[in-house]
């Protein structure tokens, strides 16, 4: 799944002595009851303001109970000591990933999404607000495939566990209630070729393919010849593979290299998840490629992508065990950065935030269902740090901590599509654009 993140967790930082009124805490240590007295009184105090709306319970390892909200009560976080459980309240966001990895912090008696999801919706404020260049991430040549190999080369069996068949790991689209994971994902792939309205002999580019799915699926579906972009080398090779096996070859290019890197002259350009590892800094250069690699008069596009309603840094936590180099953008930053310098017209804007969520949940039973196999290959925190990634990412959908935008646009001269009536008709043929 490209470009998720663990959206919440992230509000400006209470101190201790608002809290107890004392100069600093007195260190827990075994044997002295008053001291365990004076700081469990602190963190009931912190889990109060900081959670006095969700409907969870805190509680010690060794039974102490610190605070329960008293609104029906979806699940318990138990810590295994209080050095933990303070790390937690007072920046959840650098300390409850890694707390939950190592297994000293655990939810319990409840489903680990709806806790999640609680613990978002008590701690929305506006903290975390910023982009992130002034964390000094870099989206260079070098530092994108660095980014790619921690992410997308951790193997291709690990994602063949818990993915669809077709290895697509972005949103399915739930047209109807009751479709398999395998159906949604192909009611998305042929979503994405009716809004770009794909005829016969068109050429497109595809920047950041994943395992090929999409590539592979507009070939085959709509005859169009595709060259495809993507810095994964695992990613690259599966797909070629693929292209052999299917006898698309001749119609289906996969490329190992950067967006930066395209040439040539399209009707098309299409890119599903790739957007979240751009980097802002890099927008208004990915708009000028864009630009110039459409036809100046049929030359159209569609960005599907994770975004926000406002601009916020991705957790640090996702940031430093799952995506490196992450960040999902605003509708503002992708029409105010990347289309309008180069020109190019914005005529489809939707958002797709549920089919995310349940996509998740699809991703998230496969992956329980599989976690033995990913525990004896990975170990045991490498397994539960994915189970929070997924659990969290889903909770962050379901809240609206992100959203899913699928943006289409073309250059000036292009035509604009009649109506999208096409588009919500599922398994209708793609048509021309012109009424």
């Amino acid at each position: 799944m490209r470009g998720l993140v663990l959206g919440a967790l992230r509000p400006t930082q209470p101190s201790l002595h608002a809290a107890t009124d004392h100069a600093s805490p007195p260190e827990c240590r075994p044997g002295r009851a008053g001291t365990r007295s004076v700081v469990d009184q602190a963190l009931r105090s912190l889990l109060r303001r900081r959670f006095r709306r969700a409907p969870l319970r805190f509680s010690l390892a060794d039974g102490t109970d610190l605070f329960d909200s008293g609104i029906d009560r979806v699940a318990t976080v138990l810590a295994q000591d209080r050095h933990t459980l303070l790390g937690l309240v007072v920046d959840p966001e650098g300390n409850f990933g890694d707390a939950y990895g190592e297994g000293r912090i655990d939810v319990r008696g409840g489903d680990l999404v709806a806790a999640l999801e609680a613990a978002y919706r008590a701690l929305d404020s506006g903290g975390n607000e910023g982009r992130p260049r002034a964390l000094g991430w870099g989206h260079s040549l070098r530092e994108s495939r660095a980014n790619a190999r921690r992410h997308y080369d951790l193997g291709n069996e690990f994602y063949r566990l818990w993915l669809d068949e077709q290895m697509i790991y972005t949103s399915a689209y739930f047209p109807r209630p009751g479709l398999s994971l395998e159906q949604a994902q192909v009611a998305k792939l042929d979503r994405v070729c009716r809004k770009l309205v794909l005829q016969p002999g068109e050429r497109v580019v595809e920047a950041g393919c994943g395992w090929g799915a999409l590539a592979l699926h507009m070939a085959r579906r709509c005859g169009v010849a595709v060259r495809a972009y993507n810095v994964s080398a695992e990613q690259v090779r599966y797909a070629r593979a693929r292209a052999v096996a299917e006898g698309l070859s001749g119609l289906v290019e996969f490329v190992e290299d950067d967006y930066r890197s395209i040439t040539g002259r399209f009707d098309a350009f299409v890119s599903v998840g790739m957007l979240e590892h751009v980097g802002p800094e890099n927008y208004r250069r990915l708009g000028s490629v864009i630009r110039r690699c459409l036809d100046p008069e049929r030359g159209r596009g569609l960005l599907h992508f994770i975004g926000r309603d406002r601009a916020r840094r991705v957790n640090a936590w996702i940031r430093k065990r799952i995506f490196p180099g992450a960040y999902s953008p605003t509708l503002a930053e992708v029409a105010g950065e990347v289309l309008e310098p180069a020109g190019l017209s914005a005529l489809d804007v939707e958002n797709l935030r549920p089919h995310y969520a349940a996509t998740l949940a699809h991703w998230r039973a496969r992956f329980e269902a599989a976690a033995d196999a990913v525990r004896a290959r990975y170990g045991a925190e490498f397994t539960r740090a994915w189970r929070l990634y997924l659990a969290g990412s889903e909770a962050a959908f379901r809240t609206g901590s992100l959203q899913l935008f699928q943006v289409v646009f073309a250059r000036g001269g292009a035509d604009v599509p009649w109506s999208r009536a096409g588009v919500d008709v599922e398994g209708a043929e793609v048509t021309s654009r012109r009424p």
